[in-house]
């Protein structure tokens, strides 16, 4: 272990005491949930970073997603032809975010609801499930968001809708949570797509980060919002509610049209968000212009450096060089602001520069950035699930801002987790 495997140690700790001090109350915070959600990823990180096995598994998952992603490319190719050929192809027009790498979504979509209807992924998010019940002692339906949200994003609400209008605070708290510091499956090709050239594997990472994820939102949340009354589900097994295609022809037709209005959300939103960050930065451009003419201040203000230097303490604490925490702090506040799809891309073009001084930090961040953790989910996630629920809006708009910092230091977590295993002998780095 060197000096920086030592360091995201020390971040895991710095990250659940940050936690700790948010809590609505310290003295109820369950600490058989926080240890065995602690065991839980640690366990995971052995089988996964030190044991050969597990190396050699996640090689293979790392292989299969690229091959899978290769078969994905042909219907983009067929659909835009030169505009879907990536940088270093013959003919390729450069990195073009819309034809390249956003089209990955509606295979993954439809893919994903492929294995709906074959029964593959209701049986592994019920043992999950399962395991989270027993182990972190959550409620049935909690448990059950939470591992459905490694696989599905907003969607994962449906599978509790019987249970969201009687769940408790801390219940919602922890829903909200385990949406903003997972990501979709479907998003997860994506990421791949716009990382893959830099790190060759990226797609192992970011499934270990998912699974990483699920237990790290549960940790954060009941730390910052423990449970303090009885939850109708707990001890109780649930039963996911799903409404099941008619036949494979239906699941794709199903998973491909989700994926189209996906699409069309990350383009809408990207539009407003960039636009109106940039009109900020444009006010902030004339105060320093200001600051320099009539002080002789020559002070960067740009809302995503500005947000940098907020995250550049939790950058650091997941284990990396200071320089690098500079760059990592950016891209964090810029998830913030401009979601994740945004900071993937710039995390990319720092790696193509060769920007960053250990290999570790390029990794790291990617287990740092992969999750939901930005204001456009807020919206996102209280509106769909206030629909689902329409009584629980107030509890839910009252717990959501807790439920952003939950997930951007569950988010964090796993990423100083990975750090605490990351050997440049491991087969995944």
């Amino acid at each position: 272990m060197d000096i920086y495997n030592a360091l995201s140690l020390l971040g895991i700790v710095f990250f659940l005491a940050v936690a700790w001090l948010l809590s609505t109350d310290r003295k109820a915070v369950p600490v058989r949930t926080v240890v065995w959600g602690l065991v839980l990823q640690f366990a995971f990180a052995t089988l996964v970073f030190l044991f050969p096995l597990g190396q050699k598994f996640f090689v293979w998952l790392n292989d299969a997603v690229m091959y899978v992603l290769d078969a994905a490319s042909e219907g983009t190719r067929f659909l835009f032809g030169p505009l879907a050929l990536e940088p270093g192809q013959t003919g390729s027009l450069g990195f073009i975010l819309i034809t390249q790498a956003l089209p990955s979504i509606i295979f993954f979509a439809a893919l994903m609801e492929l294995l709906y209807f074959i029964g593959f992924l209701p049986y592994v998010v019920k043992r999950c499930s399962q395991i989270f019940s027993k182990l972190l002692r959550t409620s049935g339906a909690e448990s059950l968001s939470v591992a459905t949200n490694i696989f599905v994003g907003i969607e994962s609400a449906i599978t509790i809708r019987p249970f969201l209008e009687k769940m408790t605070a801390s219940e919602l708290c922890l829903v909200l949570t385990a949406s903003f510091a997972t990501v979709a499956s479907s998003m997860l090709g994506f990421y791949v797509l716009v990382l893959r050239e830099q790190l060759p594997n990226i797609a192992g990472h970011l499934v270990a980060a998912s699974l990483l994820a699920a237990p790290a939102a549960i940790v954060m949340s009941k730390l910052i919002y423990p449970e303090k009354e009885k939850p109708e589900t707990l001890g109780a097994a649930v039963e996911p509610v799903y409404e099941k295609a008619a036949n494979p022809l239906d699941a794709i037709i199903r998973g491909a049209t989700q994926g189209g209005k996906l699409i069309f959300g990350i383009a809408v939103m990207l539009v407003a968000l960039i636009s109106l960050v940039a009109l900020v930065n444009k006010g902030l451009g004339s105060v320093h212009g200001y600051l320099l003419n009539n002080h002789g201040l020559d002070i960067p203000l740009k809302l995503e450096t500005l947000l940098g230097y907020l995250f550049f303490p939790f950058a650091l604490a997941t284990g990396m060089p200071p320089m690098d925490a500079v760059y990592v702090g950016q891209l964090l506040g810029e998830r913030l602001i401009l979601t994740e799809v945004s900071a993937y891309q710039h995390l990319a073009q720092l790696v193509r520069l060769g920007l960053f001084e250990h290999p570790r930090s390029a990794v790291l961040a990617s287990y740092a950035l992969c999750g939901f953790a930005h204001v456009a989910s807020v919206a996102i996630f209280v509106g769909g699930i206030s629909l689902l629920a329409p009584a629980q809006t107030q509890k839910l708009t009252q717990v959501v801002w807790r439920a952003l910092v939950a997930g951007t230091l569950a988010t964090l977590m796993t990423a100083s987790v990975a750090g605490v295993f990351y050997t440049r002998g491991s087969l995944l780095f």
